[in-house]
């Protein structure tokens, strides 16, 4: 796949017509500075002078600050002032971040200019007429499971933008997008969102702000035509690079395996390597089980030939085994892969022949009829572990749901029974004692 090179216009830091030569800058990137000082290639600490060329129909100022300060207020050369709660909208577009101020200005005032406020002394101004992001070409061969590093560049014309503060303004990201061919699993798939370029020398990126920004791609996606969309964005503009379409294939791994269920004998895990894009002699497993007590071993194998690998794991329980697996090896093109393996799951039974129950792949509680088991998903047997808990629990709110409501309902009951009987008593009484009254006055 060739390189990306694909060059991309739009406004970075100073945006210069296209319709208008600079002889005063040829191709230079930074603008000139007030010379009274006698300082080139950076803003003076004190002063934080700049002189704007006539030619100029559009600026974009950058300026770095201490974080959380106020926004920088600049000064014309006819001394009046732009702040960011006080500027003509139709001419000034201004953004302002808690280390940084990014002003654009239509038309500036030609002259010296001054900012005001806590500006790092590493600020600098560039002219930028057009940026372009160069970015490794993705493999061939891609496998779903693996882990890519990509790394891209950017460049202002024939220049490299190797600011170091300039990856807090700028976020390189890539996104994959289906194509939506029906031929592949991902047809009609939503986008997936990638992890972000960076350049602070964490993860896999070597070295911190030296002008590479490396991208860590986990391919955990389906597999399919996917369409690379690699976006630049800034807070004042958003522009996106596309490559061509890559095939993300399958992963190129099956585990199955043959039970056992006496306590010194051993399951026989089986890794079935397809050679289609991978060199099978080049495979190496590196992983480990985890048994139903959640005791951890770890295993590798380092050897074999062909396509099929084994591992002998001993019988200790029944119940649930889990094994994860990262996968290192060759394509077929020699290029070196790494990958990690959906978690295989499989459940083993006892030795007295009672069987565990396991889950089919519409996540369905059945029983297995031989010793060989397909894969297993996790996530499907705790879909169905959380499902059976939720009923459970949800069985038993209902239940003490049930007895409360029976509760109340006797509660009232017997409240109704208890007046109604006051009341009958309180009749009677009042009877009684009026009958008595008109027998003493008779």
């Amino acid at each position: 796949m060739a390189p990306i090179g694909e060059k991309i216009l739009f406004i970075v830091i100073l945006i210069v017509s296209m319709s208008i030569s600079l002889p005063s800058y040829g191709q230079q990137t930074k603008v000139d500075y007030y010379q009274s000082d006698n300082i080139t290639n950076a803003i003076p600490y004190f002063d934080n002078r700049f002189k704007i060329d006539a030619q100029l129909e559009e600026i974009t100022l950058l300026f770095y600050r201490k974080s959380g300060t106020p926004p920088i207020i600049l000064v014309r050369p006819d001394g009046t002032k732009i702040k960011i709660n006080n500027l003509p909208k139709d001419t000034v577009t201004w953004f302002d971040d808690r280390t940084f101020d990014l002003i654009t200005i239509k038309n500036p005032m030609p002259g010296p200019w001054q900012a005001i406020g806590d500006i790092l002394p590493q600020s600098h101004i560039m002219v930028v007429t057009e940026v372009t992001i160069k970015v490794d070409p993705l493999p061939e061969v891609i496998l779903s499971g693996e882990t890519l590093k990509i790394e891209g560049h950017l460049y202002n014309g024939a220049q490299a933008i190797d600011d170091p503060l300039f990856r807090d303004v700028i976020k390189l990201n890539v996104d994959f997008f289906s194509t939506n061919n029906s031929a592949y699993d991902n047809f009609g798939a939503e986008p997936i969102k990638m992890a972000q370029f960076r350049d602070d020398g964490r993860e896999l990126d070597e070295h911190a702000n030296d002008g590479m920004f490396t991208g860590e791609f986990e391919l955990v996606f389906a597999p399919g035509e996917w369409l690379p969309i690699y976006s630049v964005i800034m807070p004042m503009a958003t522009r996106q690079l596309r490559q061509k379409p890559i095939i993300l294939q399958k992963t190129p791994i099956s585990i199955s395996v043959e039970r056992v269920m006496e306590v010194g004998q051993f399951h026989q895990v089986s890794f079935a390597i397809d050679p289609t894009y991978v060199d099978a002699d080049s495979v190496l497993f590196q992983g480990k089980v985890i048994f139903p007590d959640r005791q951890e071993v770890p295993f590798s194998i380092m050897e074999g030939k062909g396509n099929v690998r084994t591992y002998q794991l001993a019988y200790t329980e029944s119940g649930v085994h889990r094994i994860q697996v990262s996968v290192f090896g060759k394509t077929i093109n020699g290029r070196e892969f790494r990958l990690v393996l959906e978690q295989f799951t499989f459940n083993a039974e006892s030795k007295d022949g009672l069987v565990m129950p396991t889950i089919n792949a519409k996540g369905e509680i059945a029983l297995p009829h031989s010793k060989t088991v397909d894969v297993v998903t996790t996530d499907k047997i705790l879909l169905a572990e959380e499902k059976s808990r939720q009923l459970a629990i949800e069985l038993q709110e209902a239940k003490v749901a049930q007895e409360m409501a029976k509760s109340e309902k006797d509660l009232q009951t017997y409240i109704i029974i208890a007046v109604a009987n006051l009341g009958i008593v309180l009749l009677a009484l009042l009877f009684y004692f009026i009958s008595r009254r008109k027998k003493q006055k008779e």
